[in-house]
Parts: structure tokens; sequence; C-alpha cells
């Protein structure tokens, strides 16, 4: 009965987002419906045979079977041909991405639905062509010749809209591999992830560590990526075994098999036995979903990990081009500056009751600009224009920050993080003239303050 559980409340989010990442979903599904059409219309066409009005009989294709029969072999070949060359071009799309700017981006052009429909369009027609073609029949012995009229009229439309299909596919590939494309859908993207997990707003205190000791060691049940917390049913969960839970680890978080990701404790008088334990342990870890990479369906970091990723790629010697590295600042600081009047960290699910059932750790936002800056530290500061831009993306969060409680709890580390600049500053290659431009440029954000 629980395992029929635990397999009733797989999450359906995930499923989606899994599907939304491959290429075969949506063309497997036209392939499917042009095999039902293809057999539907040879049988409409024989049913109203000649009972067609002449206006609309005239529309439609007016050939004999061998014509009907040229006419869709040349469509099924010239599709299908068409079909490789669309693939190769996504192939060779998806290699520039990933050698160019970062591997983590691959998930943009997956999950592009421009490409999954023009590909369901090409692979539709091809199968639709063949499927209509076993229904054409030549005049002999064993009965009358038959043309599917309707169905060979309906295949040269779709080759017609395959031809569109392929000029609108070719003007959107050349504008989905320019860098700025890229960065766009990723700061779209996060800002989605960040607003959904992030809800509230205002200068709430940020969430911090369960101030619990000792408890029930919950250990990662398979190796691989924390993809999602599946909130309802790990709260359900807890509830129904009268236990509160703490996930350690947050969503983009690698983990191991065996070692411990949560805690437990028992909220009732009755102590949770070694039998009971590993019952209650593996019903609350399905609620865990892992997968062999991050996605950003919980994870708040992904985005920024992504577009430091490109700036880093950027800054190396072998690309050399600042400039993509500067965009993409403008991004992660924009994205910064989203968060800072919103209550970030940890969170506590409760019951229906309002009792706490479960405390989920979240990056606060002092850690999310941690992450930022000890790659900017490390890489930014080789280039004036991206050390300068970094400078900016600091006095950019100070000036977003509008509510007085937020700008209190982040005078301090900001003050931290000029420091380090400052630091970074010095210790750079740059020329003299540079370091001191960039210097007066941290005074001012200090007498902004």
């Amino acid at each position: 009965m629980r395992r029929a559980i635990r397999v009733s409340r797989v999450d359906g989010q995930s499923v989606r987002e899994s599907l939304r990442t491959q290429l075969w979903p949506i063309p497997l599904a036209a392939v499917v419906l042009a095999l039902v059409f293809g057999q539907f219309l040879p049988f409409l066409d024989e049913r109203l045979d000649d009972s067609l009005p002449e206006t609309v009989s005239g529309l439609l294709f007016g050939g004999g079977p061998e014509a009907a029969r040229s006419l869709l072999e040349t469509i099924a070949s010239s599709t299908i041909t068409v079909t490789s060359l669309t693939f190769s071009l996504t192939v060779v799309t998806l290699q520039l991405a990933s050698s160019q700017f970062s591997p983590r981006l691959l998930r943009t052009f997956t999950r592009d639905r421009f490409v999954h429909n023009t590909l369901a369009l090409f692979l539709a027609t091809f199968v639709f062509s063949l499927t209509v073609l076993r229904s054409i029949r030549v005049e002999s012995s064993a009965g009358a010749s038959f043309v599917p009229e309707i169905a060979v009229t309906t295949a040269f439309m779709l080759t017609i809209a395959s031809v569109v299909g392929l000029v609108l596919f070719l003007a959107h590939l050349a504008r989905q591999i320019r860098v700025e494309t890229m960065l766009r859908d990723v700061h779209r993207e996060t800002s989605r992830t960040l607003e959904r997990i992030y809800r509230d707003q205002g200068s709430h205190p940020e969430g911090s560590a369960l101030q619990r000791t000792g408890g029930i060691p919950l250990r990662a049940p398979r190796s691989g990526f924390l993809t999602r917390v599946d909130e309802e049913a790990l709260t359900a969960s807890a509830t129904r075994q009268s236990v509160l839970v703490s996930v350690d680890v947050a969503p983009g978080t690698s983990l191991v098999k065996g070692i411990p990701v949560g805690r437990m404790w028992s909220t009732s008088d009755a102590p949770i036995d070694e039998e009971r334990s590993a019952e209650i342990a593996e019903e609350v870890l399905g609620a865990l979903r892992t997968g062999f990479e991050r996605t950003s369906s919980q994870d708040p970091s992904f985005g920024l990990q992504q577009l430091l990723d490109v700036t880093d790629k950027a800054l190396s010697p072998g690309v050399n081009d600042p400039t993509t590295a500067v965009h993409a600042l403008g991004h992660i600081s924009a994205i910064l500056c989203s968060l800072t009047d919103r209550s970030t960290g940890s969170r506590t699910l409760r019951d229906d009751e309002g009792a706490a059932r479960v405390h989920l750790v979240l990056p606060t936002f002092i850690e999310l600009v941690e992450l930022v800056m000890d790659q900017l530290i490390t890489y930014a500061f080789t280039d004036p224009r991206t050390a300068g831009r970094t400078i900016a993306m600091l006095s950019e969060i100070t000036a977003s920050a509008t509510d007085a409680g937020s700008l209190a709890r982040l005078a301090a580390p900001l003050r931290l993080q000029l420091g380090r600049v400052r630091t970074a500053i010095g210790k750079s290659p740059l020329d003299a003239a540079i370091q001191q431009n960039l210097t007066e440029k941290l005074a001012r954000i200090r007498a902004g303050e």
C-alpha cells in the first residue's frame, strides 16, 4: 500500500520539466497523429467518393494513381532529407554553444519549442506521405483504381508548410545562437525560478539553520543532483508519521548515495525504533527528486552559475571576449537586484494546524552574492571592463535595496565585498592608472552609503 502511495505521488512538475528538455516527445506525438490521419483520410476519401461538390473537388489533387505515387514518393524522400539537415544544424548549434559559451546552456536549446515543432512538422509530413502511399491502387483484375484525393492534397499542403517551416527555422536558429539571446533566455528562466522560490516580499529576517541537535539522519538513496523537493508530499509524509524533517541540502547540490542529506525528529511521545525509522526515511526520501544534471526547477543558483560560466569562458585566454562577459554581468546584476527586497534563505513548511513539519535549506541573498563574487574576484579583475562592471554591480545592488530593513541587512556583507574588490584591484595585473580609476569608483560607492 505504501508503495502504491509513493508511486502515485510522482511529481507531475518533474515529469513536465523532464519532457520539456527532451527533443523526442512532440515529434513522436506528431508521428503518431500522422499515422492515424494517414489511415483515416483515405478511408474518408472512399466514403465520400464522388459526392463532393465541384467547387471542392476542383481544389483537390486530380491526377491518376501513378502521378499520386510519384508525388508522395517525392514528398517523402525530400522531407526526410530536410529533416536530416535540420537535425544536423541543431547538433552544430549545440556544439557551438557548448564550446563557445557553456555546456550548461544546452538545456535552452533542447527545450526550445520552435525546434520541437519544426521537427514534428517534418516527421509528420514524411510519415503521413508514406502512410497514404500504401492506400493508392492501380486498376487491375483485383479491382478499380483508387486515389485518395483529400489525403494527397493534405500531403501537398504539409509539404508547403514544411518549406515555410524550414525558412522560419533557419531564421530562428540564427537568432538563437547569438549570445545575447542565450543570456536573455537564462535571465528569464532564472527570474521565474527565483520568483517561485522566494515568494515573500519585504525585509524579513533571512532563514537560518534549524536550531536542533541530534536527530535521525536521512541518507541519500542514490547519487546525483537534488533537482527538486516535492514540498506537498514531504509535508504530508512528515505529518502522517508525526515527525519534523530537516532537508539540509538545497536543490542543485550533488548527492552521494549513503551520505546524510537531512535529519528527522519525532514530534510525538512515542520514540522511533530502528524498523519504523527505516520505513519513515524511505517514505520521506521519496519526496526528494534526483537527476544526473542540475535543472532550474527549484535551483535558485543554477541560472547564476550558467551566467558565471559564460563570464568565465569569455575571459579565458582561448576566447578573450570581455564584451560578452560584461553583458553577462549585466544580467547577473539584474537578477541579484531583484532579490534585495525579498525574503530569502531557509523555509519552514507547516501542516494544516500550523505546526512546523519540514525545514528546507535554501541559499540566502548574501550566499548568492558570495557565489558570484568568489568567481568574479578570481577571473574578472584581469580586464578593466569586467572589473569596472563588477564594481558597478555592487553599486546597483546597494541602490536597489529600497527597504530600510534590507539596507541594514545588506550593509555589512556588501562592505565586505567592497573590501575584497579593493584587494583584488591591488593584486591585479592592470595598469596603475586603471587601478586608480577603479579605486575611485569604489570610493564613490562607499561615499554613497
